[in-house]
């Protein structure tokens, strides 16, 4: 059994004159939870689709264990559970037919058949609405029978596209405990637009600007600055009008620090900033550079980035809680 569960080589796809893909290479190994970013239009989608086998690739391969997506698709497809952004469902069929439907299709045997559908329900907690027909059920319960028709032939991989969209708050978490308890036994790659919960359900993220891969890490190290520290630095002045700017140079000048950004202060007279530095701690140096210059310090800690930060810093995105 080969160790990766994704694999994906050289992916380029072209629409047209548009290239959404740019020899895109990544690989997954099994038993990951993987958040895939990247600002609109970045390629995502189209990725996933290459991989759910809804779209040929212009070149470059995709795998899904050891089964070439493009070349094996029906066998590659046994392998997948698929929850595209728009959960396609027959909103006339009641939520058992609609389930006993989809496991006669995904040729689930008859043996088993009722089995995987009560495994279903009962993992996604279903059990409340069996009986009624999908037009009746709320955004977050047809989430749900979307993951559970995902789930009914027990793929080895499930491919969640935008899983929370249009949910309110608790619909959002109820969903969340669900993709975490299935990460536990199986691979999931999970593209949302809500960067929280990144960082709620995966062990890793990929992001990707301009159809190629930006970034490949944990949440963790993301948000600590992939090795950069950041401090939150407020002054005030002990002789008369503080001028930021010249705060600003005095902090420039100290020995480790990599870039000084304004930032909200502590009310009048006084001035913010986030500190930006390399490997080396710069707080003694700040505090004595602070001191000698006449300014009070009048608060200094540490920060972590937000992976919203991070996301804009690497794909240059005004829109940092939106990832299409």
């Amino acid at each position: 059994m080969p160790n990766s569960m994704i694999r994906i080589e050289g992916l380029t796809k072209r629409y047209g004159p548009t290239e959404a893909l740019k020899s895109l290479s990544f690989d997954v190994p099994r038993g990951q939870v993987v958040g895939f970013l990247g600002p609109n239009g970045a390629g995502k989608s189209t990725t996933m689709r290459i991989l759910a086998g809804y779209l040929t690739p212009t070149s470059g391969k995709a795998f899904v264990g050891d089964v070439d997506v493009v070349a094996e698709p029906v066998r590659a497809r046994r392998l997948i559970g698929y929850l595209p952004e728009n959960n396609p469902l027959y909103e006339e069929m009641m939520v058992v037919d609609f389930l006993r439907f989809v496991a006669e299709a995904r040729g689930v045997e008859k043996s088993v058949r009722s089995a995987r559908i009560k495994s279903a329900v009962e993992r996604c907690g279903l059990g409340a609405v069996i009986g009624k027909d999908i037009g009746q059920l709320s955004k977050g319960y047809r989430q749900r029978v979307g993951l559970a028709q995902a789930i009914l032939h027990e793929p080895d991989l499930l491919i969640l596209d935008e899983p929370t969209t249009g949910l309110d708050p608790n619909q959002i978490v109820e969903i969340r405990s669900l993709i975490k308890e299935l990460g536990r036994e199986k691979t999931v790659i999970l593209s949302t637009h809500v960067l929280s919960e990144v960082q709620s359900t995966c062990s890793r993220v990929l992001i990707i600007n301009g159809g190629q891969l930006v970034a490949d890490d944990s949440p963790e190290h993301l948000t600590s600055g992939g090795g950069e520290g950041a401090l939150h630095l407020v002054l005030g002045s002990r002789t008369g009008p503080l001028l930021p700017e010249a705060a600003e140079t005095v902090l420039r000048a100290v020995p480790g620090v990599t870039s000084i950004e304004r930032a909200d202060g502590d009310g009048l007279g006084t001035v913010g900033f986030r500190v930006r530095f390399g490997a080396e701690d710069p707080r003694r140096a700040l505090f004595d550079a602070v001191v000698k210059h006449d300014l009070v310090v009048l608060e200094l800690r540490r920060t972590q980035a937000s992976l919203e930060d991070t996301f804009r810093k690497l794909t240059g995105s005004s829109e940092p809680r939106k990832a299409a």
